[in-house]
């Protein structure tokens, strides 16, 4: 058994310490607003926060998640969390949707960092999850809004 905290709640996972954790997450405990996307880290689809760091999942082995807080998209709150959502709404930033879990734990990890980022922190920030659907500028934008700025 391996304990983590996930989303707030202490949890037990009965599976094996070199399980991706990203399948743990949607296999094991049903928790499928985190997705799979290139399965080597490369495209940030499956963004966690794991002790509120972003951390891809289909490369993070679940043993090395023990003993530690893991947030997926389900579990993230908050003022951040909400006016991240919030902008990302109003703006129409998702197209097909399938990055977005990622865009907003990586843009959550920024702001918790920069509340109010400049265009290059947020580029820098948000180039490692690809959105095959182009969004960035609405991304930006929303990011922008999110922190209070007029976007």
């Amino acid at each position: 058994m391996t304990p983590i905290q996930l989303n707030g709640q202490p949890t037990q996972v009965d599976v094996e310490p070199d399980a991706p954790l990203l399948w743990v997450l949607r296999a094991e405990l049903q928790l499928t607003g985190t997705k799979f996307g290139c399965g080597m880290a490369l495209c940030g689809a499956c963004t966690v926060h794991l002790d509120g760091v972003p951390t891809r999942s289909c490369v993070t082995p679940l043993g090395s998640a023990a003993g530690k807080s893991v947030t997926t998209i389900e579990g993230l709150q908050g003022p951040v969390a909400d006016a991240l959502r919030a902008a990302w709404t109003a703006l129409d930033v998702v197209q097909c949707g399938y990055c977005q879990s990622g865009q907003i734990m990586q843009a959550h990890a920024l702001l918790t960092v920069h509340p109010q980022p400049t265009d290059e922190q947020i580029d820098a920030a948000m180039s490692s999850i690809i959105c095959r659907c182009g969004t960035y500028p609405r991304v930006r934008a929303a990011i922008h809004q999110a922190a209070g700025r007029k976007a």
